[in-house]
């Protein structure tokens, strides 16, 4: 058996099919190469992302193992074996990158409690890219995973971080199930203050990719139908 301690990569993963090779950087593909235990949230996904990326002879002789939000945390040590063994490890997002609101992050921690190296791979996050792409400000932002379903609770959640958003000139960021964007944006122009700005990120490296800000006041005169495609709220002030 080696001593030698494998280490953990955070390999990112397409946010749109089919749209490896313009957004998976050539350093991702080479480190994939020694590669050949992984951590995935779903191992279908997972496998269909790297067979497209055509760098295995076979699929059938990686090791996938899953590790998801309910994955128990005394199942680490075991996921993390093979390092033990002088093996590299894995982690694949379902989407984008890996401990970005993402159940990896529990594995980089235990990563990092065991003196085992972390390292993280540059590829798409839908989260950067639409602060990017939104002129808000890209100083302080947050991200705030799902509003709540509820329309009074959702509406009560906007107020509160609109308030946040204009006492620390923060962008708030958050994102939606497809079949859920009409509804959320409605409940956001709705309740947020006419000069809010809103951006709406739609279908981020995809074929429908549409990103827009405007003032709420401008949403409403041209209210948009969205498509059900991946798409990413949000509001704050102008940069």
């Amino acid at each position: 058996m080696s001593h030698h301690i494998g280490r953990l990569y955070l390999v990112p993963n397409v946010i749109a099919d089919d749209t490896q090779y313009s957004v998976i950087p050539r350093h991702v593909i080479s480190a994939l190469q020694s590669i050949q235990h992984f951590l995935v949230e779903d191992a279908r996904t997972a496998r269909r992302y790297l067979s497209r990326l055509k760098i295995f002879e076979s699929i059938e002789s990686l090791h996938f193992e899953v590790l998801n939000k309910d994955t128990p945390a005394a199942d680490l040590q075991d996921l993390m074996r093979p390092l033990q063994n002088g093996h590299h490890i894995g982690i694949i997002s379902e989407s984008g990158c890996p401990g970005v609101a993402d159940p990896g992050s529990m594995a980089v921690a235990y990563a990092h409690q065991n003196n085992i190296q972390v390292v993280p791979l540059v590829g798409p996050s839908s989260i950067l890219l639409a602060l990017m792409a939104s002129g808000l400000s890209g100083q302080k932002f947050a991200f705030h995973g799902y509003l709540p379903v509820e329309a009074k609770e959702a509406a009560r959640m906007i107020k509160e971080l609109e308030r946040e958003s204009e006492l620390k000139n923060q962008t708030q960021l958050f994102i939606e199930t497809p079949y859920r964007n009409n509804q959320v944006l409605g409940h956001l122009l709705k309740t947020l203050k006419p000069e809010t700005k809103l951006t709406i990120a739609l279908d981020i490296t995809g074929a429908q990719e549409n990103i827009k800000t405007k003032s709420v006041k401008d949403w409403k005169t041209s209210k948009p139908t969205l498509p059900k495609a991946p798409c990413l709220f949000l509001f704050g002030q102008s940069a």
